[in-house]
């Protein structure tokens, strides 16, 4: 039961970040942040999963994200997201959950990464708003 939902789960945030992709693609940051944070959501209810499947193995402070980038883009961002939950479903597949768990760890941390910079780029002022005194 806990392998459906944990499937259920990527397969959900997967959807999201299609969805997301087709949303980059058209320029509208608004929505895309509001996928990406429903996919990053997915993804923490997965990790969830794993660690009660998982629960007399915790190595996730031992993976590590490549370096920050100083410029995000986003779509590559989704694209290797979507290509490490895409990995992680067919470990599950193999039972080869250890794997699968590390792949979606991963793909969790580069969304967050994602929603990091859209909350620095809502703080940027746009151009042509004038600054209150």
């Amino acid at each position: 039961m806990k392998l459906e939902k944990l499937t259920g789960a990527i397969a959900s945030a997967m959807g999201y970040l299609e969805d997301a992709m087709k949303v980059e693609s058209k320029g509208n940051d608004e929505n895309l942040s509001g996928l990406v944070w429903r996919a990053a959501a997915d993804l923490e209810y997965a990790l969830f999963l794993f660690s009660i499947l998982r629960q007399d193995e915790s190595e996730s402070s031992s993976w590590k994200l490549g370096p920050h980038s100083k410029e995000v883009e986003i779509d590559s961002f989704l694209a290797s997201v979507k290509g490490l939950l895409e990995e992680a479903e067919s470990k599950i597949k193999a039972g080869e959950l250890r794997e699968a768990h590390k792949r979606v760890w991963l793909a969790r941390g580069h969304l967050l990464r994602l929603q990091e910079f859209f909350e620095k780029e809502k703080e940027k002022p746009k151009k042509g708003a004038k600054k209150s005194s």
